[in-house]
C-alpha cells in the first residue's frame, strides 16, 4: 500500500499576515486545520463520517518550527499526512513549502472521543477507515517534547473575555485563536524572531469565559498559560532565534 500524502496550494490573504507582513502564528494553524480537514475527508474519517459514528476528534497539542518567515505575496503549498495511531493519540504532520523550499514544519496530536461521554477511543473505533488507511511513517520534524512545564512564577499579562467571534460551531474558542491570544503576551519586537511555538490544549473556553494570561521567561524561550476560574485551560511555549531572522 502506497503511503499517503495530501498536498494543497493556498493563496494567502491580507488577513493571514501580521504587522511584519509575515504569516501570523495563528495562520500556520489555520492553514494546517484546513488541510487536515480535507485530508480526513479523503481518508473517510472526516467530520460527517465521524458524526455518523457518534465520534469526534479533539486536539491535544500543536508544535510548529518556523524555518524562515512566509512573506506577503507568497503562495504556500501545504503537505500533510497522518501517522499510525499510538494508543489513544492520533498524530498528524505538516510541511509548509514556498517555491519548492520548506519554510515551516509542524505536528499535531489528537484524541478520538465518543460524543456521548467523551471517552477515549482507539483507531479500531473508526472501522475500515482505520484498517484501510495508508498511514505514512515519515515525520516532518522531531517534536522535542509534547509536555509543557507548568509555571512556577508566572506574571499576569492581560485578561480576555471569550466572545462569539472567537468561537467555532461547538461554541468554544477555536484552537487556532489561542495562537493569537498568546501572541498578545509578547511585544512586536519579540515576535520578530520566532523559531518555534507549541500549544497544549486542556479545557475548552466557552463564550463568556474570562481567560487570564500569565507568562514566565526562561532565557531564549517563554512559557504562557491561560487560566479560567483558577484552572489552567491552555499552555504555550515559544522559542526565539538568538539573532534576528532577516
Amino acid at each position: 500500500m502506497k503511503a499517503y500524502l495530501c498536498s494543497r496550494n493556498f493563496t494567502l490573504r491580507h488577513t493571514d499576515f501580521d504587522f511584519k507582513d509575515e504569516l501570523k502564528l495563528s495562520s500556520y494553524l489555520s492553514l494546517a486545520q484546513e488541510a487536515a480537514g480535507e485530508s480526513a475527508e479523503e481518508l473517510h474519517f472526516g467530520e460527517k463520517d465521524l458524526f455518523s459514528k457518534n465520534l469526534g476528534f479533539i486536539i491535544v497539542n500543536t508544535y510548529c518550527e518556523v524555518l524562515r518567515p512566509v512573506k506577503f505575496g507568497e503562495t504556500v503549498t501545504l503537505e500533510t499526512w497522518p501517522l499510525p495511531p499510538r494508543r489513544v493519540f492520533f498524530e498528524r504532520h505538516y510541511r509548509f513549502v514556498c517555491e519548492g523550499e520548506p519554510v515551516a514544519n509542524a505536528a499535531s496530536r489528537w484524541c478520538l472521543v465518543g460524543l456521548d461521554d467523551f471517552s477515549l477511543k482507539t483507531g479500531d473505533a473508526l472501522g475500515e477507515a482505520h484498517t484501510a488507511c495508508p498511514y505514512r511513517s515519515e515525520t516532518a520534524l522531531v517534536v522535542p517534547v509534547w509536555k509543557i512545564p507548568k509555571l512556577t512564577d508566572g506574571r499576569e499579562i492581560y485578561r480576555l473575555r471569550v466572545g462569539n467571534s472567537h468561537c467555532d460551531h461547538f461554541m468554544h474558542a477555536n484552537n487556532t485563536r489561542y495562537a493569537d491570544f498568546f501572541s498578545d503576551c509578547f511585544t512586536a519586537e519579540e515576535l520578530r524572531r520566532v523559531a518555534s511555538f507549541q500549544i497544549a490544549y486542556g479545557k475548552q473556553a466557552k463564550e463568556g469565559a474570562e481567560l487570564i494570561f500569565y507568562r514566565q521567561d526562561f532565557g531564549a524561550e517563554s512559557v504562557c498559560e491561560a487560566h479560567c476560574n483558577g484552572e489552567c485551560f491552555a499552555q504555550f511555549r515559544i522559542r526565539f532565534q538568538t539573532e534576528k531572522c532577516e
